[in-house]
């Protein structure tokens, strides 16, 4: 092999797993973040008041309006940041340019203490032709370096079978019709008796989780969480609010 071309593949090797400035700034960072502090602060952290289920902020402690009314599948969801302003960006980001999926991961660890009993990642999958136009499956990527983090495994263990809809502007009920029967867990045996947490980018309504956690537990997970950089923070951003 060429020694200048060995050297390049080191040189690129290092830069991949080593930071030099804030992916959101652009400022030179000491220790290897992705985030500098200053950045970190002003982020819109999700540090007060949050449904005990799906984790999203709420105005005074208690279960929200939309957890009342029907339950996401996963036993618990939680989510550092609001879906708002840079993180919201960063998210956006994500979905354009992959290296930032090792920001959102950083700002996701360490995970919350209610997972503290998991026993792997699991991320939401894409369809085989979604992930060939993207070049990524960013939620995959999310939870290997969640993975790399924590030393919790990633269990590859469903497919999206088929493809969904246009969800962007459609509200939760719509959402979960959309999405009927696009998962199949086919390592039933690695699912089986173990906790897993869905890795995701974001939440929204929660249907996406909420339907992949619905297949886990047919395949007999004991327990599914879920964690996601952002949820955002007013339920049933499209669509018709809950009744109640």
């Amino acid at each position: 092999m060429d020694p200048f071309a060995w050297i390049g593949e080191k040189i690129k090797e290092y830069d991949d797993t080593h930071n030099f400035t804030c992916d959101l700034c652009g400022r030179e960072v000491f220790s290897n973040e992705h985030v500098c502090a200053k950045c970190r602060s002003a982020l819109p952290w999700n540090n007060g008041n949050i449904c005990p289920y799906c984790g999203r902020k709420v105005g005074e402690p208690g279960i929200c309006l939309e957890c009342k009314e029907k339950r996401l599948a996963v036993d618990i969801a939680r989510s550092p940041l609001l879906h708002e302003g840079e993180a919201a960006r960063t998210v956006v980001r994500c979905k354009k340019q992959k290296y930032f999926y090792r920001t959102l991961a950083e700002l996701m660890f360490p995970l919350p203490e209610e997972f503290g009993d998991a026993d792997a990642l699991v991320f939401v999958p894409m369809t085989e032709r979604a992930e060939k136009k993207r070049g990524y499956n960013q939620s995959r990527l999310i939870a290997e370096e969640l993975s790399r983090l924590s030393g919790l495994p990633v269990l590859d263990a469903v497919k999206k079978i088929h493809e969904t809809g246009m969800q962007k502007m459609l509200g939760r009920r719509d959402r979960e019709k959309n999405l009927e029967g696009c998962f199949h867990v086919f390592d039933r045996k690695g699912v089986k008796g173990k906790k897993l947490i869905i890795v995701d980018d974001t939440l929204t309504t929660g249907a996406t989780v909420s339907e992949l956690a619905s297949v886990l537990k047919r395949a007999k997970a004991s327990a599914v969480y879920a964690i996601t950089a952002t949820s955002v923070n007013k339920k049933n951003p499209f669509g018709k609010p809950p009744k109640g």
